[in-house]
């Protein structure tokens, strides 16, 4: 390695690191915290809650309203640096990682078809692999919704949803999936590591959510592989949302088990 790549390495490994912890490495460092919290706990993993998507300020719902549109839109700003730190390598970092508008309805009804394929064979067993985790003790109660079911609440849900399957997939494969092979891991290493990301910033929801993310993380990586479009997994990602977190909202007043 000559000292040029040695310092263009140097850079990106930088660059990986400063992102990341700004973002889901974060995540990922508090959710470790939380799952020492969990486990530590009268009752352990299985007698804790996650709560997901909670109203901030109950008593003052436009003030609430003004918080939620913000925890909506200011997580999508890394993964915009992602895209922009991608440009320092590809003259066209939206089409590097796939979520360029090339190839027109064609192409974006195959990423739609695609991506809801695979939130179905993803969202049906990851449901399966949950209640097995709830059952077994590994699992918190994961209360996927805690604004109620008016419009603006659904309305809420969804673009939440969306801004779920833009910061996850951008960063932890479309970016990563770049930026790792420079730092000379092996691709192996590569989707074993973006999983393994994925599922320790779901530690928070106990190790079932830990485990079923880390096989999303496999899954995805391997299409993405494939494919070289992170754009189903955007899809994907963002319709196994919407069916967790309006699901939840409309079903757990009515359902028990939920």
């Amino acid at each position: 390695m000559t000292r040029t790549e040695a310092r263009a390495r140097a850079s990106y490994g930088v660059e990986v690191l400063l992102l990341l912890f700004v973002s889901l490495g974060r995540s990922a460092v508090y959710s470790v915290l939380a799952i020492l919290d969990l486990s530590t706990r009268p009752g352990g993993v299985a007698a804790q809650t996650s709560q997901l998507n909670p109203t901030v300020v109950p008593d003052r719902p436009w003030l609430d309203a003004l918080y939620q549109i913000a925890q909506t839109l200011l997580p999508l700003v890394p993964a915009l640096l992602a895209v922009h730190l991608l440009g320092r390598s590809h003259r066209d970092p939206w089409a590097a990682i796939g979520m360029d508008l090339r190839g027109g309805r064609r192409r974006w009804a195959r990423d739609l078809g695609t991506g809801l394929a695979l939130a179905a064979a993803i969202g049906v067993p990851g449901l399966g692999l949950y209640l097995l985790a709830r059952a077994a003790g590994l699992a918190t109660d994961v209360q996927a919704a805690g604004l109620g079911t008016s419009v603006w609440a659904l309305v809420v849900l969804l673009a939440r949803a969306l801004m779920n399957g833009l910061l996850e997939e951008v960063i932890v494969v479309g970016y990563l999936f770049d930026r790792l092979p420079r730092l000379g891991w092996p691709p192996w290493a590569v989707l074993v590591g973006s999983a393994l990301l994925r599922g320790t910033y779901h530690l928070y929801q106990g190790w079932g959510g830990f485990a079923g993310n880390i096989v999303m993380g496999l899954v995805f990586g391997l299409v993405y592989r494939r494919t070289r479009r992170v754009a189903p997994l955007v899809v994907a990602h963002t319709a196994i949302d919407v069916v967790a977190f309006l699901g939840y909202a409309l079903l757990a007043p009515r359902v028990g088990w939920l």
